[in-house]
């Protein structure tokens, strides 16, 4: 009978374990999980300490707790930038500091985020929405004037008036000449201009000299010393002498209709170099070059994305999986989709979940039900039906940086090739940089421990008792 006692209570408590746990993430980490106590509409990646939230159309932001420290009253908000943020309130835009203080009136009917201490913002009036800037005192700094204007980039901003566009300096003055049908910001030094005339576009230089003539049917922004230019259909490469260095033998990796669009800060720039490769398609096949154009991985996949941290996603026959700059498939192509890398996490799919594996193709994070957002400085995001809680990256200790952990992982690798140059009769005794969480206790190894030690009490309990009872 007290046989039956004690293993009854021991499957109890081991259902319990695994009930309280089963939902959502594997090696049961609920315990490090932070619920939200509201049902947001929508929540925002966190952006200087501070993330957007909203319920019934009014918004406010929430800190990495999960509390409130700004009140959900205005209208719409967007993310913080430079130490600021942009907050509506009755169809009129101002900003507030990351305290709530409202800094620069809520008055402009536009307003766009700070870079380089300035930031855009618009005035109504007679002649329509003109822009200008302002500095974070709320001065207007370049009067409100222009039809559009973008962010300073490398102490120039892009100006149309009239249909006409140019660059001016924090100053205001116009440095170069309203003069281009079209044009985009300043990146390493240079900008793309279009011409009407041409329907062609060239690349100038800060002092407004060309470096190509108008021959090209689409330019974008210079990318570690390169940039991508399409011409008859075809991608090649420009220097940044105005050098044709990659010839015009790829395919286009975005639609024709694409070369007049402006892509959004934080979008996939797939023509881009990233790590020293770019992404190139062929007769429907992707691979990579490097930046003398040699494809160091060949065009064999169906699918592939930007590197990132290190590696890149890739697809063959409906399989992705990640590679590295050797073109070595060094997470398995097993998974249904697979995105970027973020903060030492790549987000996967498997068998309809939502999994973040570390680089080495480990599970870290894995979602029975539910989805969860990439990591953003070190939180994740994880959702279940109407409910959310905020995750701890367990790859980045408290105050630590990815470049750190990147440094750690350069430093084993420089190891491991050592390793592998002496002969194999050495023995060497080297340091390794370990992964920040990589002798760290699983949690469900806690509740196991508990488990153990609470049958164990109960079974000195009952033979204490049965002494007793003799």
């Amino acid at each position: 009978m007290k046989k039956s006692l004690v293993f009854t209570l021991l499957l109890l408590l081991l259902v319990n374990i695994f009930v309280s746990n089963k939902w959502n993430v594997v090696s049961a980490v609920e315990a490090d999980l932070i619920w939200l106590d509201k049902e947001y509409a929508s929540i925002g990646n966190f952006s200087e300490g501070l993330a957007l939230v909203s319920i019934n159309n009014k918004y406010g932001y929430i800190n990495k707790l999960g509390q409130e420290v700004i009140p959900l009253k205005y209208d719409y908000v967007y993310d913080f930038s430079d130490g600021l943020a942009q907050v509506s309130l009755y169809r009129k835009w101002g900003y507030i500091d990351n305290e709530g203080k409202e800094v620069i009136p809520i008055k402009y009917v536009l307003a766009d985020a700070f870079s380089e201490g300035l930031a855009t913002a618009a005035s109504s009036g007679e002649s329509g929405i003109k822009w200008g800037y302002i500095d974070k005192s709320g001065n207007e700094v370049v009067p409100l004037k222009y039809d559009s204007a973008k962010n300073f980039s490398e102490g120039l901003a892009l100006v149309s008036l009239n249909y006409k566009y140019g660059y001016i300096d924090r100053a205001g003055n116009e440095v170069l000449p309203l003069k281009y049908d079209l044009a985009w910001e300043f990146s390493e030094g240079f900008a793309a201009v279009y011409s009407d005339d041409n329907d062609k576009f060239a690349y100038i230089d800060k002092s407004g000299n060309e470096i190509t003539p108008f021959k090209y049917d689409a330019a974008w922004e210079f990318s570690e010393g390169f940039a991508a230019v399409h011409l008859d259909n075809k991608v090649g490469y420009i220097d940044k002498t105005g050098k044709e260095v990659i010839p015009f033998i790829y395919d286009q990796t975005g639609d024709y209709d694409e070369r007049f669009a402006e892509i959004p800060m934080g979008y996939d720039r797939p023509w881009a170099f990233s790590d020293g490769l770019v992404k190139v398609e062929l007769d429907g096949k992707a691979s990579y070059i490097d930046k003398e154009g040699k494809e160091v991985i060949p065009l064999k996949y169906d699918d592939t994305r930007s590197f990132s941290e290190g590696l890149a996603a890739v697809g063959f026959n409906g399989d992705y999986g990640y590679i590295d700059k050797e073109g070595k498939e060094v997470i398995p192509l097993k998974y249904e989709d697979a995105y970027d890398f973020s903060e030492g996490l790549g987000h996967v799919i498997l068998d309809g979940k939502d999994i973040y594996i570390d680089k080495s193709g480990e599970e870290v994070l894995s979602l029975e039900y539910g989805w969860a957002e990439p990591s953003s400085e070190g939180v994740l995001l994880i959702h279940k039906n109407d409910e959310t809680a905020l995750f701890n990256n367990p790859l980045l200790a408290e105050g630590d940086s990815m470049e750190e952990i990147e440094v750690g992982e350069e430093d084993k690798i420089e190891i491991e090739e050592e390793e592998m140059q002496e002969p194999e009769n050495t023995v060497i005794e080297t340091k390794v940089i370990e992964d920040p969480v990589e002798n760290k206790e699983k949690p469900v190894n806690i509740y196991i421990v508990i488990a153990i030690i609470s049958v164990l009490g109960i079974v000195l309990i009952l033979i204490a008792r049965k002494k007793k009872t003799e």
